[in-house]
């Protein structure tokens, strides 16, 4: 029987963090330092941004001086772009932090005659090195110091050779390129020579742009190998790491109240489960919204952060209708505690709107979420892609230990079964529907299920006007007389606390 070989334990590849927080997920901990990282993408996927804030951020964040060469955008157009993500690049430059050098490289100047070679080059960034003591290197867009070249050997050979002249010198660059037709960069070379390649994406499907980052290979280290979504805002880039959802949230034992007594009692007495996800099912009108508005209106009450993610109404439009059922939902945002961002389902893809969603949720830190309704994103995505972005996110919310509440439309003859088949992931199912008694119609509220607590089985009503929300026996028993004669002297005794204030 052969011996076995000895294992040695071998230091860990020493990275710098890109300070993209999702990025550095799924590479483990950013970019190998001293190494090359190789950014291809085609025009617009972001390669550019990328490989400025990692730069920026090395600065800001890490204490690492940087240089930027650019070969396309000049020095003054390159603090003008990044100016709008709050980056100022001059004030960087004043205090001896950061050297951004244009290159004009005219293509036509450039002949196949005698050697070629980037000796040149190398001096002037040698020059801005030492002047700052960089740390870390940004060349923005390499293939156009060969624009002119069509011999693959001198191309290979150079950039080889600028590849290991920033090695030796312990430099953790980011070199971009340009995708090529057959291959991953136009060139078909530069991959062969990086240490790490991420490629950049920007596709568009049924009219809806969506931008991915792939990490297409890492000498060294593990790293996510899927797709990544990623977004462009005001605050640079940010990735959604898929890799970090799962099932390895906490079961909490808090109880959360829905903000309707009627319902909690229905619950157990006691409401939610904290860090559960709460569908509400039901055909139009029959109070979806209100019911989750009530929720966050409670959570505010408590004192907690609440964001409402709405996909069919505008902010005001909220506000006014939620004042009919007795719910002022201004006093909550003026004390910050609650946070609504509408936004129509067809202004992105799916995977863009949960980048922008998981973004929100880091900057807003809610202990209560409310997405409503679910049911429109079904225009953005087949079934399955609606499926599979919301069980990421709820996968998300509970390992954040945040409460989320799910609207979703359903029709009349299909009531138990919901658009984007999600019902298998919620903890409590709420259905609500209308029914016809006489000539009144009346909505009914009854648990579908609710996981880990006794709860209620019969159908039970739900009455909706300027005083909330209530949930009261079915007509004709004893105990709807007690209920509404508990309203009656209910409304009793505050008639007369109105009269007593005058």
């Amino acid at each position: 029987m052969p011996a076995a070989i000895p294992k040695t334990t071998l230091p860990a590849l020493r990275k710098a963090p890109t300070g993209i927080e999702g990025l550095d997920q799924i590479t483990f901990g950013g970019f190998p330092r001293g190494r090359s990282t190789l950014i291809a993408g085609g025009p617009g996927s972001g390669k550019t941004l990328l490989a400025m804030e990692f730069v920026l951020r090395g600065v800001l964040e890490f204490n690492e001086p940087g240089v930027v060469m650019t070969f396309e955008e000049t020095a003054e157009e390159l603090a003008a772009n990044l100016s709008s993500l709050g980056y100022d690049m001059e004030a960087l430059v004043r205090a001896r932090k950061l050297v951004v050098d244009h290159v004009h490289v005219e293509r036509r100047e450039i002949e196949e005659t005698g050697e070629y070679d980037l000796e040149a080059l190398f001096i002037r960034l040698e020059h801005a090195i030492r002047s700052v003591k960089a740390k870390r290197v940004a060349l923005d867009t390499v293939e156009v110091l060969f624009a002119g070249l069509s011999n693959a050997a001198v191309v290979r050979s150079e950039l080889a050779r600028l590849f290991r002249w920033m090695k030796d010198r312990n430099l953790t660059a980011v070199i971009t390129s340009e995708t090529g037709q057959n291959s991953l960069t136009r060139h078909g070379l530069e991959e062969y020579v990086a240490d790490c390649v991420l490629l950049l994406d920007h596709r568009v499907s049924e009219q809806v742009s969506t931008r991915r980052v792939r990490v297409l290979k890492y000498r060294g280290s593990r790293h996510g190998t899927n797709e990544y979504p990623f977004l462009l805002d005001a605050n640079g880039i940010n990735v959604l790491p898929i890799t970090s959802v799962g099932l390895s949230h906490q079961a909490s034992t808090e109880r959360l109240s829905s903000g309707i007594a009627g319902l909690d009692a229905m619950l157990g007495g006691n409401g939610f489960y904290r860090s559960s996800s709460i569908l509400i099912s039901g055909t139009a009108g029959t109070g979806k919204s209100s019911m989750a508005a009530q929720f966050a209106n409670a959570a505010c009450a408590r004192g907690e952060r609440a964001l409402y993610f709405a996909f069919e109404e505008s902010p005001a439009q909220i506000l006014r209708n939620m004042r009919s059922v007795g719910l002022n939902l201004e006093t909550w945002i003026k004390k910050g505690l609650l946070t609504i961002h509408s936004v129509r389902p067809t202004f992105s893809g799916l995977e863009a709107h949960l980048a922008g969603m998981h973004a929100i949720i880091d900057r807003v830190q809610p202990q209560v979420v409310v997405v409503d309704p679910i049911t429109n994103l079904v225009s953005v995505g087949e079934t399955y892609a609606v499926k599979s972005m919301l069980t990421r996110l709820v996968d998300y919310l509970k390992n954040s230990g945040i409460t989320a509440v799910f609207t979703n439309l359903t029709v009349q003859n299909d009531l138990e079964q919901t658009t984007t088949e999600i019902s298998s992931l919620m903890d409590t199912w709420i259905l609500l529907r209308d029914m016809e008694v006489g000539f009144e119609r009346q909505r009914v509220i009854y648990l579908l299920k609710s996981r880990g607590m006794a709860h209620a089985s019969d159908v039970r009503r739900l009455i909706i006007s300027h005083r909330g929300m209530e949930v009261a026996p079915m007509d004709g028993s004893a105990a709807e007389q007690q209920f509404k004669e508990g309203n009656r002297n209910g409304d009793q005794a505050k008639n007369k606390i109105r009269k007593a204030a005058g």
